[in-house]
């Protein structure tokens, strides 16, 4: 018997022109090619748009099988036609979900089921919980904070007018108005709003509602809000054919629906269209396995290869909360001139490139003409910026770098691939508010699904046996067996963490004569900190000093493999703090730095008052790793340039060795030079 023909015929443009498509096409296991197909060959249309006709013809003149390919259900931050590339995609081989009257793979999968194992069924739940927790929905560009809406309101959700899957739940605009008139009747007491589709907000397509609909009751929301804050506080949901029906099943609501979507059928909602066939009872956790598991096909857009829900979800909850917080104007201040060049690769990802000014008061009045922010490398912020800011009505975001920070050094001008981004303080200053504080205390009540996710984080950390900056160590000495073994990981003296978070004990002299204090019986090993070194930072007293209160001065072991081996860890705020509790070390903070006063460290440092929350391991890991920092793929590259993405792709680059270990030459002597002729800066700059 012949094999079947895997050759895939398009005649849409966009299949062979726009390049993210095609990547997506290829990462779902099609490959478009032109000329004319033979018997047992497949076609591919997108949809049921207009284009899709010639292909449809095609097909059924050449005896080729029609394969339809749409947008999948978590598609991106902005719309397809505001220019961003889909990471989702849906291939069905014999219609397409949203024409429910004929054939299709998905109902053919939820016809069997699908019948779930237990892993699955906890899975499919903790994707639902993924959705509600990340404010994920198909599209992704609107802030977070919950709306100031009608109570009691029912919401009643609009389409984009003459969308096919509209026809393809067998509903017009007739359909529209029956359901609004229903919510109407069936609710006296109740204000009524509509959502309008995201494309009619951004005026790219007219809906079925208008001002012209509007009254006492009914109210038109057009602006950006996440759709689960609406499920939230909604009575109940009404819908036509909208993926938001889908979304409202997985809120709790049951929608009341008035075409026959793909969602119907199921005991999921309240079926209004006289065409829904039952499929007897289903649950949310079938719902969500059989369309985002079974039928969607997810692809990194960075790479192009294919992905899964999870990892989507992860990447385009990084993306949309970059873009909440950095599309706007950017106005930046106090960046070296070795910075610049990455900032505006990392930060023009979203809204237009960032300006660079020297002076902070003309850094603000540019900020404030055009609504934007101004951003400062936190150790450059000042009182005249601070002021000027404030007077402007302007935003003033510090920028420091993440956690996971790079494969060499800061100060040997290796570009970072995180960021930390805070627009209240910065996380090394305990004497004020910071954006991570706020984090980590709201993670006292930290869900299943982000406790998960941050224990596999860490779990990762450790195997790969990673740090801020990665770099290679020597191999430990032999330690002594039966000994308690404290590590004290020497800091920057005038590093800013010193400067604002210790009190009584702000050197490494004075940090190792307390950790022998503190630890009088034990064995404790010094590790001067790397930019000290490597000559780039001053670490305090000469080396030989620390020789009679260390049973061991190790210079260039490799940090991740000290901390396997010690049992405890001193420091003043060192990042090493946090990195043993990784790990599963003790840690005594002389200092106070962010993971300090959580009830994870012995605290013998200045701990603010703020700080009353009792936060576990995971809580702090996920807000430090996940919430608070940005990260950038240094190996995948898009139209816009590096994708901004979840931290899992930048261990998965540290593992595979993609990251940069050295900067670049021409900006290492661009940096040196700067340094030795400051007061010349005016002729660069």
């Amino acid at each position: 018997m012949p094999e079947k023909s895997t050759r895939a015929f398009g005649y849409s443009t966009s299949f062979f022109l726009n390049r993210a498509l095609r990547r997506a096409l290829l990462a779902a296991g099609i490959t478009p090619r032109l000329g004319l197909p033979r018997k047992g060959d497949r076609v591919v249309v997108w949809g049921r748009k207009s284009v899709s006709r010639r292909g449809l013809g095609i097909a059924q003149s050449r005896g080729a099988q029609v394969v339809t390919v749409e947008d999948g259900f978590l598609r991106s931050v902005l719309t397809g036609r505001q220019g961003e590339p889909p990471r989702s995609l849906v291939v069905d081989h014999k219609g397409i979900y949203f024409e429910t009257a004929v054939p299709n793979d998905l109902r053919d999968i939820f016809r069997a089921g699908p019948v779930l194992s237990e892993e699955q069924r906890q899975a499919a739940l903790a994707g639902i919980a993924c959705l509600r927790d990340n404010h994920l929905s198909k599209y992704n560009d609107f802030p977070l904070d919950a709306p100031r809406l009608p109570d009691p309101f029912v919401l009643v959700v609009d389409q984009t007018f003459g969308d096919a899957s509209i026809a393809g739940a067998g509903a017009d605009r007739d359909t529209f108005a029956q359901m609004l008139q229903a919510a109407l009747d069936e609710h006296p007491d109740a204000t009524i709003v509509i959502k309008t589709h995201p494309e009619t907000r951004a005026g790219q397509r007219g809906g079925y509602f208008g001002t012209k609909d509007q009254s006492d009751r009914v109210v038109l929301m057009d602006a950006p809000v996440s759709p689960w804050h609406l499920m939230d506080q909604a009575r109940a949901v009404y819908c036509v054919s909208s993926q938001l029906g889908m979304e409202a099943i997985s809120s709790g609501h049951r929608p009341v629906v008035f075409g026959n979507a793909f969602y119907c059928g199921m005991d999921l909602t309240e079926d209004r269209h006289p065409q829904v066939k039952s499929l007897g009872h289903r649950s949310a956790a079938q719902l969500f396995h059989g369309v985002y598991q079974r039928y969607c096909h997810w692809v990194d857009p960075a790479t192009g290869k294919p992905t899964d829900f999870a990892t989507t979800a992860r990447h385009l909850s990084a993306a949309a909360d970059f873009r909440r917080k950095n599309s706007g104007f950017k106005v930046f201040v106090g960046m070296r001139l070795w910075k610049r060049g990455f900032l505006r690769r990392y930060f023009q990802q979203d809204g237009p490139a960032p300006v660079f000014e020297d002076d902070p008061v003309k850094a603000a009045r540019l900020a404030g003409e055009k609504s934007g922010a101004v951003y400062v490398w936190s150790g450059k912020e000042t009182a005249v910026l601070a002021k000027a800011c404030t007077a402007a009505g302007v935003p003033l975001v510090r920028v420091e770098d993440g956690f996971l920070r790079s494969s060499g050094l800061g100060a040997a001008l290796v570009e970072p691939v995180s960021l930390a981004l805070d627009d209240l303080g910065i996380y090394y200053d305990p004497t004020r508010e910071s954006r991570l504080e706020n984090l980590i205390a709201q993670n006292a009540d930290i869900s299943a699904e982000k406790s998960d996710r941050a224990r596999q984080l860490m779990e990762r950390v450790n195997t790969l046996g990673l740090s801020k900056y990665n770099l290679s160590g020597d191999a430990v000495p032999q330690l002594p067996k039966g000994r308690h073994l404290v590590l004290v990981p020497g800091q920057v003296e005038d590093d800013q963490s010193i400067l604002k978070g210790c009190a009584s004990i702000s050197t490494n002299l004075g940090l190792l004569q307390a950790a022998r204090k503190r630890f009088p019986d034990s064995f404790i090993i010094y590790k001067p900190h790397p930019d000290v070194m490597a000559g780039l930072r001053d670490g305090g007293a000469a080396l030989d000093r620390f020789t009679d209160l260390a049973d061991l001065l190790v210079e260039k072991a490799d940090i991740a493999a000290l901390l396997g081996q010690v049992d405890s860890v001193a420091t003043m705020t060192s990042l090493t703090g946090f990195e043993a509790l990784l790990r599963g070390k003790d840690v005594v903070c002389f200092g106070t730095p962010f993971y300090a006063g959580w009830g994870l460290t012995e605290d013998l440092g200045q701990v603010p008052a703020r700080r009353k929350a009792s936060v576990s391991l995971e809580g702090l890991v996920h807000a430090a790793l996940i919430d608070y920092p940005t990260y950038w793929d240094p190996a995948g590259r898009g139209a816009r340039g590096r994708h901004i993405c979840a931290v899992e792709t930048i261990l998965t680059r540290f593992a595979e060795g993609t990251v940069n270990t050295r900067g670049a030459g021409g900006i290492r002597l661009l940096a040196k030079l700067q340094g030795l002729f400051a007061s010349y800066a005016y002729l660069w700059r």
